[in-house]
């Protein structure tokens, strides 16, 4: 039996998987962010300790006690500075957190070669930007640095004693040498840091330390058994369905939005906010467009409508039978966005209200705004790559066919829904952990899921959306430079 946590946004996730890698049960924990300033986004680590401990514990005993490793998946970007007693030593800054955008540009100033470097361009939610900002405004905090790790990694820490982390996480840093699979001394110093600050790396299919006795027991899981290395929510993700080959591709519908797509060599597109990354495979790497705020639109749709929750609303979208207001457009980005627009002060627009606006017609301009996104992504993918013919969905969104056929619409893509995708990162996870225990190749820990459901692009439907689509990309590129001038110092 292997063990497999994925530490989320909203929730801690915990799945268990039998020797063969097969599905046996799962069980979660809500997790709440705070706000204290607008744009800012973080979560207390010993909150996510507590919601891992809840979640594992849920699990049923018997095959807990049967446990032989662990594997761990996590939100990528998250800072957490700890001091030389392994304390923390503020909040943890997350990857929806806004407030880092002139440290960009601090950080590409001092390291020109950057974007070569890491593969990536410098953005508000990446890890070094972070601390740039905490070296400049809160500079106490900043002396007191001895290491900072990644969320994921922080738990493992809290569960194994080790300070480790793996290559698709510490990809989204901007401290990697993503082609090297190493971390960079020069990255590095574009932050104030050094290589005593980082974790060692190991591989995600690699064993990485082993739980402690008292974690294990506040686990209810046997003591020493292997934690893998693991990898980054979608890496792990995308593992855990099988898109581990050489060009395929899943969509994640979760708080964010990816388009993943693995690779055989790293593929680097830095100028379109194309995100490059390490896989949690060896010798693999992969491309997304990620926009922030995907399920997360749907959540503000329906408080704004005055729906119990995001599923009622779906359904009363797809009950709906009056047509759609043609100039009814949703702009999703409610804490900024990322690829292709890589712009930290965009915000959410309802725009083309009118009287006759019903609840089911907001939630379908937040259905819609999210497609569009994602299909603005598409195009930056295949702006420097091979097409991608069709996609695997998972995430909390994948639970919606009526959203996936406005999606299939939207990008001209099959969408293919694999049995147990909604349950992501933490079944990748685990079975990381059985390719670290029983050193299993990753052909066999990895098989592609079973399809349950495939959704093809309605041509109609496209069509429909078209102009939508159009007048939805017109707004962004009117009101960029207003987005910008409102942000004021957050921009």
């Amino acid at each position: 039996m292997f063990a497999g946590i994925d530490l989320g946004t909203s929730a801690v996730k915990a799945v268990l998987v039998d020797d063969g890698g097969a599905f046996v049960a799962e069980a979660s924990a809500p997790l709440a962010r705070s706000e204290p300033q607008p744009r800012w986004s973080e979560q207390r680590p010993d909150d996510w300790w507590d919601a891992t401990c809840a979640a594992v514990s849920a699990l049923p005993a018997r095959s807990r006690a049967a446990v032989r490793g662990i594997g761990l998946g996590g939100q990528m970007h998250g800072a957490v500075p700890i001091d030389e007693q392994r304390n923390v030593i503020r909040p943890a800054i997350l990857w929806n957190d806004g407030r880092a955008a002139a440290a960009c540009r601090t950080f590409e100033a001092r390291e020109p070669d950057s974007r070569r470097l890491s593969a990536n361009l410098a953005m508000p939610g990446f890890t070094a930007p972070k601390l740039v900002w905490i070296a400049e405004h809160e500079p106490d905090a900043f002396a007191r640095i001895a290491h900072v790790l990644l969320p994921k990694d922080w738990l493992r820490m809290r569960m194994g004693g080790e300070l480790v982390s793996e290559p698709s996480d510490a990809s989204g840093t901007l401290w990697l040498d993503v082609a090297a699979r190493r971390w960079s001394e020069r990255l590095l110093a574009a932050s104030g840091l050094a290589l005593r600050h980082m974790p060692r790396l190991v591989e995600g299919n690699e064993p990485s330390c082993t739980l402690m006795s008292d974690a294990a027991s506040a686990l209810g899981l046997p003591a020493g058994v292997v934690i893998a290395g693991g990898g980054s929510d979608n890496a792990a993700g995308a593992a855990g369905i099988g898109i581990v080959g050489d060009g395929d591709a899943l969509l994640s519908l979760g708080t964010s939005g990816v388009i993943f797509v693995a690779d055989a060599a790293l593929r680097a597109d830095p100028e379109r906010a194309v995100h490059a990354f390490c896989h949690c495979v060896p010798a693999t790497w992969h491309r997304m467009a990620v926009m922030l705020s995907c399920t997360a639109t749907l959540a503000l749709a329906a408080r704004i409508a005055g729906v119990d929750d995001e599923a009622a609303l779906v359904s009363e979208v797809a009950a709906s039978r009056t047509p759609h207001p043609p100039r009814l457009v949703m702009l999703p980005y409610l804490n900024g966005e990322r690829t292709p627009h890589n712009d930290a002060a965009a915000c959410g627009v309802l725009f083309g209200l009118t009287a006759s606006a019903t609840r089911a017609d907001i939630g379908r301009a937040a259905l819609e705004g999210v497609a569009f996104a994602l299909a603005d992504g598409l195009d930056a993918l295949e702006a420097a790559g091979p097409r991608i013919d069709s996609l695997a969905v998972i995430g909390g969104g994948s639970r919606s066919p009526h959203w996936g056929r406005i999606i299939a619409a939207a990008l001209g893509r099959t969408l293919r829904y694999p049995r147990q995708g909604d349950i992501g990162a933490a079944l990748g996870a685990a079975r990381l952990a059985r390719a670290a225990v029983d050193r299993v190749g990753v052909a066999d820990a990895f098989p592609q899921s079973p399809v349950d459901m495939t959704i093809e692009p309605d041509r109609r439907l496209a069509d429909a959306l078209a102009p939508r689509r159009a007048l939805f990309q017109a707004l962004y590129a009117d009101l960029a430079a207003r987005f910008t001038a409102s942000a004021g110092d957050a921009a």
